[in-house]
């Protein structure tokens, strides 16, 4: 019998390599396939269902990165049993393997057809695993702070982190950053703790003012120092300066594999999309927020690296905010606010730990941040927000701190629909809602007069009127002006993953609706001045949009239920 796995690449590259897999079976059929294994060391054998349920095949005690069938690139392999497969990795922190095997992905009640291993290629490995990677920008707790987060493969007792940044051309400044990680113990379930378990290497951070330039590094015993490559970024304005101000907003985005492999929960078919067009488009928007469900890992811990990989492009240059999802959070019994398990048992560690945000805890995924005239106030949906609990104090809070003279913009944002949607689920449930979401927030909303109010969660776009208490309370649809009377309410979860079906029900307020991947920008032109558009991923193009022009005066009148007390006494 003739069998072999053969694997080519030059390797030259720090984080990502195309690789060629060729390989010949003298008994082939249509459920032969290669998986891709990182460490190259792994255990084949089937775990299901003693490790507990996880979304989908293959039941192998060690998951697969990701997977392509031996017939993926020709018609011809079930008749020659020869192929040739090219798979795109990127840099992990270990070395790789590629597997042979017959038999199709699952065990069906432990039939022979089982899936078996045929062979298994030699080792091959970056030139250097550890390479700082993979940057994540983040705004810090002061206006003027930024955040530098990356992976790397080096601990503290190998390697001093480190960034060096500054203005072009001038000296630099070395700035010292933190280290931290996680272990499998700190998962709460499968398949995070079991076979979707991969060591996450050390996540990093820097805290930088005023940053032109920069890169990662660290420096080992002997002096020499292991550099990342130069980035660029432009400072965040000052709140309240008055200056073109640009910010994209969309969730549920997800990952997708550029060579065409399957992975776990490989359900964003439009990832990729809005990727590319935020990356084509990078010179015309200041700031992203991603508000939540990032890579839908679902336990599967490989899937960060391949999310900020994809993403690098983006948040290596530009803020890279976002906001606590169900698909980061919730697991049952771990004080998450809905009891399912669609993180896959995570609850919320990589996130808090890859992803810098300027919360007090980041445990409680609820911040503030500023971008000259914005203010923003990000919930978390996956805690308790009801009147009475501790974040519906904060939002409170977060709405009440801003002055709108200086920051007119008032913008929240929570990654479920607390507010108005015509999914057709949230229809069926009554509410057009999450349940207790809207009748909780939406005095605070009209008190602290909220200009848009975003959500994801729900896959596809929809904007509303300014609305209260069910009320359209404003006629105009594509340009408001004058007294701040009611928040418009947008749902932006079309940010890849596979898209909701709206509701045949009539929603009288809902004045735009659309069933395809997109994102919104948003554009602050002074302290009168604001354009909305909605962008398909696909084109780049407009296809909804409003203005909003008024005077400090019009935030300051009042509405209903958003008075300030007033007396008769002169």
């Amino acid at each position: 019998m003739v069998l072999f796995v053969r694997v080519t690449t030059d390797r030259k590259g720090e984080d990502a390599e195309w690789i060629s897999v060729n390989f010949e079976f003298p008994e082939p059929t249509n459920d032969d396939w290669v998986r891709v294994f990182s460490p190259a060391k792994f255990n084949a054998s089937d775990c299901y269902p003693e490790t507990g349920n996880w979304p989908e095949a293959p039941y192998i005690c060690t998951a697969p990165i990701k997977y392509k069938f031996a017939n993926h690139s020709t018609s011809n392999y079930n008749k020659t049993g020869n192929a040739t497969l090219s798979f795109r990795i990127i840099n992990q922190r270990a070395d790789f393997a590629f597997a042979l095997f017959t038999g199709g992905l699952e065990n069906v009640c432990y039939s022979p057809l089982s899936p078996k291993l045929v062979a298994v290629s030699d080792p091959i490995s970056f030139a250097n695993p550890k390479a700082p990677l993979y940057p994540r920008l983040a705004h810090g707790k002061a206006w003027d702070e930024m955040t530098v987060t990356w992976t790397s493969g080096y601990d503290i007792d190998e390697a001093t982190p480190l960034v060096e940044w500054g203005w072009k051309g001038e000296t630099k400044k070395l700035s010292p950053a933190g280290t931290l990680t996680f272990t499998r113990g700190s998962m709460c379930g499968a398949p995070a703790r079991t076979v979707g378990w991969r060591d996450p290497g050390f996540i990093h951070t820097s805290f930088l003012k005023e940053l032109y330039e920069y890169r990662m590094g660290h420096m080992l015993p002997n002096g020499s120092t292991v550099w990342s490559k130069m980035y660029t970024f432009k400072a965040s304005p000052y709140p309240g300066q008055n200056s073109l101000q640009r910010v994209i907003i969309f969730g549920d985005m997800g990952k997708a594999e550029r060579d065409g492999s399957n992975e776990y929960a490989s359900y964003q078919p439009g990832s990729l999309i809005t990727t590319d067009q935020l990356i084509n488009d990078l010179d015309n928007y200041d700031i992203v927020f991603h508000i939540g469900d990032l890579p839908y890992a679902n336990g599967f811990l490989s899937q960060w690296d391949q999310f900020t990989s994809q993403v690098e492009p983006i948040s290596s240059v530009k803020p890279y905010m976002n906001a606590s999802g169900n698909h980061e959070r919730d697991f049952p019994n771990t004080g998450s606010f809905y009891d399912t398990p669609d993180s896959g048992g995570e609850c919320g560690v990589p996130v808090e730990l890859m992803y810098y945000v300027p919360a007090d805890n980041r445990a409680k995924f609820w911040y503030s941040t500023d971008y000259g005239m914005f203010h923003f106030c990000i919930a978390d949906s996956e805690h308790d927000w009801r009147e009475g609990s501790e974040q519906y104090a904060w939002i409170e809070k977060c709405l009440a701190s801003v002055d709108r003279q200086k920051q007119p913009w008032l913008i929240f944002y929570a990654h479920r629909v607390l507010g108005y949607s015509s999914n057709s689920w949230l229809a069926n449930e009554g509410a057009f809602e999450e349940p207790m979401g809207r009748p909780n927030l939406q005095k605070l909303w009209q008190k602290y007069k909220v200009d848009i109010a975003f959500y994801g969660h729900v896959h596809n776009y929809e904007r509303t009127c300014p609305i209260y208490q069910n009320q359209c309370v404003n006629p105009e649809i594509s340009h408001y002006s004058g007294t701040v009377n009611g928040t418009i309410h947008v749902v932006v979860g079309g940010g890849g993953s596979h898209l909701s079906d709206f509701t045949e029900i009539d929603t009288f307020w809902s004045l735009y609706k659309d069933y395809d991947w997109g994102f919104v920008k948003l554009t602050a032109f002074n302290h009168s001045s604001l354009l909305f558009e909605y962008k398909k991923s696909s084109d780049g193009k407009v296809y909804d949009s409003f203005t909003i022009s008024r005077d400090y005066r019009d935030v300051l009148a009042c509405v209903h239920d958003g008075c300030e007390a007033t007396t008769l006494a002169t």
